[in-house]
């Protein structure tokens, strides 16, 4: 008999033929948006589920969903799941790394350089027609080529944007991380390690590429904010809670910040409505992974780690090993 699996959000139609070779699969294809205790019972009698990151396993979960074996988002991020009850309950939990670094590091780019540069803002001006000549200051922005970029966070993605600001566009690249990289690494990426305060102080863009966590949580506030240059620009494709969204809004009204560029938010897919009344932002709705070729990388890791595991007791990515071990 094959083991029971949920897919608990819309997913590619190949993938769940690969997955219906080797599960009896529960899809929801129509993406209906399941609340806490709709998950629960959907997951009852299911050994496996494939997550998306809006759905929470905590040990509430955990514990009416005796059955659970493995939990595997499709993300890189796992901060809908609570590691220490999974492992505690014997569930796996499994990422999907690797696959969408550069994609994501290709956006973080993009979204740098559309803050940078006004891209959003002159658009509409333009879709609105109030374009009718030129002007010395039209949308004057910021430089990108040859300014000072801060990265804070410094795992694969980081190290992308790092080369990318380097190597493509002459840029002083200088980051902070809870751990430094090792010189050779550091020399690649042609990154040079400062203290967070120094980041904040000297960067003309800061991009933001760190995990979320209780630690992280509004790395970037108030006093943050106020120790960034006002022609500086801030870009977040990290994850929401990283930056407290309303101080943000703040600083960008004031004028103490010159622009945001923002792919993630506290709350989403809500987004702060003091951000969407500002005109010096950029806003996407959780895009950075979004190519075809990437998404499905995503989504088929995922699917290889609920068939390694549940079929075979081995997985690709995963983030509590020690459930295997056990």
């Amino acid at each position: 008999m094959k083991p029971s699996i949920l897919v608990a959000r819309a997913i590619f139609p190949q993938v769940l033929t690969q997955l219906a070779d080797h599960f009896e699969v529960t899809a929801n294809q129509d993406d209906v948006a399941w609340t806490p205790a709709e998950l629960t019972q959907q997951l009852q009698g299911k050994q496996g589920v494939l997550t998306m990151g809006s759905e929470r396993i905590d040990s509430a979960l955990l514990a009416a969903c005796p059955d659970l074996k493995i939990c595997a988002n499709m993300m890189v991020g796992f901060n809908n799941f609570d590691l220490p009850a999974m492992t505690a309950a014997g569930v796996l939990a499994t990422n999907t790394p690797d696959v969408l670094t550069e994609t994501t590091a290709d956006f973080g780019f993009a979204l740098l350089l559309a803050t940078a540069r006004r891209i959003t803002e002159s658009e509409h001006f333009l879709r609105a027609g109030l374009w009718n000549r030129w002007r010395y200051d039209l949308f004057a922005g910021a430089e990108v080529h040859g300014s000072t970029l801060g990265i804070l966070g410094m795992g694969r993605i980081g190290q992308g944007i790092a080369k990318r600001g380097a190597l493509g566009f002459g840029m002083q690249v200088i980051y902070h991380n809870r751990t430094r990289l090792d010189a050779a690494t550091e020399a690649a990426c042609g990154a040079r390690y400062v203290s967070k305060e120094e980041l904040l102080a000297s960067c003309d863009h800061l991009l933001l590429v760190l995990p979320y966590s209780a630690q992280t949580h509004h790395s970037i506030g108030e006093a943050e904010l106020a120790q960034m240059k006002p022609t500086a620009t801030l870009v977040n494709i990290a994850r929401g809670g990283i930056v407290d969204d309303a101080a943000l809004a703040a600083a960008l009204r004031a004028g103490t910040l010159a622009a945001a560029g923002l792919d993630v938010f506290e709350g989403e897919p809500q987004v702060h409505p003091d951000l969407l009344a500002c005109h010096n932002v950029v806003l996407t709705p959780h895009i950075a992974s979004a190519t075809q070729s990437t998404r499905l990388a995503m989504a088929q890791l995922a699917a290889d780690n609920l068939v390694g595991f549940l079929r075979h007791g081995k997985a690709l990515t995963p983030l509590n090993p020690q459930v295997l071990a056990a």
